[in-house]
């Protein structure tokens, strides 16, 4: 006889994928060591920030009545208008992008019988991306990464140390750049030995020469200003560090492109 593994087709659909039935809890249990699943909870979770209250959940719903549910609710939002600002603004999804981008199905179907998966389209839509984007910021290459800004930036800054001369170790950060920006640039800056100076363009006068990584300048800034950086850019390529521009990529159709500016 064959045995019956937790992924056989013949034990039955729930078995398979609604958690481990009570044998098996109870040789996970004795394998690390514990009476029960309620004391694993004890020794895992704190008691200082566990709640015994009960829960009030309702009885189960079909999926046409969690959908009415779940509808009602949302017909409870009442839409205003944003102003968080600080990069993130409103914007207009044109229907050709829509329908030749988003919506272009020779993008995520197979091309042959014997291609099942989208790679093809998938790199063909990612090149695509990475062409524009070279042509907006003036750059010879581009990659096609779904970083945020704030993790592109720390990313960045670590690229400017590994590929500057020297021993070098303070990186300089405008401060009117996006805070969510700074404060990832600070979380990856700490473990990996970078000294983050944050300030105006007249702080850069005190960090020396050879200690310089570069700095990270926003195109336009977070409080929404379109600085000429050419003057900051040239100093701190002239002292050898590298430059990195946080540049908007609907801005950047109208002002001048990163690479123009000097930028890295």
């Amino acid at each position: 006889m064959s045995s019956v593994t937790a992924h056989s087709p013949e034990r039955p659909f729930p078995d398979r994928h609604i958690g481990p039935n009570s044998s098996e809890i109870e040789v996970m249990l004795t394998t690390i060591g514990v009476a029960s699943v309620g004391d694993l909870i004890d020794q895992a979770v704190p008691a200082s920030i566990r709640d015994d209250t009960p829960l009030d959940v309702p009885g189960p719903l079909d999926e046409t009545a969690a959908i009415a549910v779940l509808r009602s609710i949302a017909e409870e939002n009442r839409p205003g208008t944003p102003l968080i600002g600080m990069g993130y603004t409103g914007t207009i999804m044109p229907p050709v992008i829509r329908r030749n981008v988003l919506e272009n199905p020779a993008w995520y179907t197979a091309y042959t019988p014997y291609q099942p998966e989208i790679s093809q389209g998938r790199l063909e839509a990612l090149v695509t991306f990475q062409t524009m984007v070279t042509e907006l910021t003036g750059l010879p290459v581009a990659n096609a990464s779904l970083l945020d800004e704030a993790t592109a930036a720390a990313e960045a800054m670590a690229i400017a140390r590994r590929v500057t001369t020297g021993d070098r170790s303070t990186f300089f950060v405008h401060a009117d750049t996006h805070p969510q920006t700074i404060a990832v640039l600070a979380t990856r800056a700490e473990p990996i030995g970078i000294r983050l100076v944050v300030g105006e363009v007249a702080d850069l006068a005190g960090i020396p020469d050879d200690d310089l990584i570069g700095g990270l300048l926003s195109f336009p800034s977070s409080t929404g200003g379109v600085i000429d950086w050419r003057g900051t850019i040239g100093e701190i390529r002239s002292r050898g560090g590298r430059v990195v521009l946080a540049v908007d990529p609907l801005a950047s159709v109208l002002l001048e492109s990163a690479g123009a500016l000097g930028a890295d």
